[in-house]
């Protein structure tokens, strides 16, 4: 099946053909400003640990859609925002072990090495509603982001970097996108510079996970989501989260995927669907 059929009409390849990786970076973080500007302007929180910067979660996705539709038209910019719940393209039940359970076992990881290590850390506690409540939540913002990150970024550089540069490029610029919001927060460097690893790997991750679910921007944000979530349900909302110790964890997990299979694996069925 060509890729173009996914979407009914090849209004995916078209847009993807014309899409323009800088044009989206530049405008995702001019998007930005006005987010940031409130974050430093009230110093409020949307919950514990996520400055109201945290707002600027729309940002990529609205760039996504303002491009496509002037690169490839109104209706194409319809479909890129359909394909936030494309769940049909996981054709394969098995992907969702991945995306679902990767990062809770990452964190809970985590959370005993911490334990072991002599840090006084409480027992984490959780109640269903709550959770809930996050998914919820967490997959709203994680679509936001991925409909740009994923849905329309990733393309252009993946045909000319290939799949795991283009993960590394864009896990970087995911990162540094974050940092005003997290110095608003009151990270330290030590802090931001573990979360930097951790944020570009599991971006690498996410490439891997998309491109094996017919890029799928549904299977990404639900990884995405997942990654939030377990920061937020990690003791207490998150306040003894390390991401020294998560990040080092998730690096290993992208490693192990890259040298298992190849960074052509990271491209996985997405090739195959292309050569189509």
């Amino acid at each position: 099946m060509a890729i173009g059929k996914l979407n009914g009409g090849g209004l995916e390849a078209r847009a993807q053909h014309r899409a323009s990786p800088l044009t989206f970076f530049l405008l995702t973080f001019f998007l930005a400003i006005p987010f940031l500007l409130l974050g430093a302007a009230t110093g409020l929180e949307l919950m514990p640990g996520l400055p109201i910067a945290g707002l600027m979660f729309v940002c990529p996705g609205l760039a996504a859609l303002i491009l496509t539709f002037r690169e490839a038209g109104g209706a194409a910019a319809v479909a890129l925002f359909g394909r936030v719940f494309d769940v049909r393209r996981i054709d394969r039940l098995a992907w969702f072990a991945p995306i679902l359970l990767l990062e809770p076992a990452e964190k809970t990881l985590a959370f005993w090495i911490q334990c072991l290590s002599g840090t006084p850390i409480p027992a984490p506690h959780f109640e269903l509603g709550h959770t809930l409540v996050l998914c919820a939540l967490f997959f709203i913002s994680a679509a936001g982001e991925e409909l740009g990150w994923s849905g329309y970024v990733l393309a252009p550089l993946q045909a000319r970097w290939g799949a795991l540069r283009a993960g590394l490029i864009i896990g970087v610029v995911w990162a540094v996108y974050h940092y005003i919001a997290l110095v608003q927060a009151h990270r330290s460097i030590a802090w931001i510079a573990g979360w930097s690893l951790g944020t570009v790997a599991a971006r690498v991750i996410l490439v891997w996970l998309y491109n094996n679910t017919r890029r799928s921007i549904f299977a990404a944000s639900l990884f995405h989501m997942t990654f939030n979530v377990t920061w937020q349900l990690f003791p207490v909302s998150g306040s003894y989260y390390d991401p020294r110790v998560s990040g080092l964890i998730v690096a290993a997990v992208a490693l192990v995927i890259i040298l298992v299979g190849g960074p052509g694996k990271l491209q996985g069925r997405a090739a195959r669907i292309d050569r189509q």
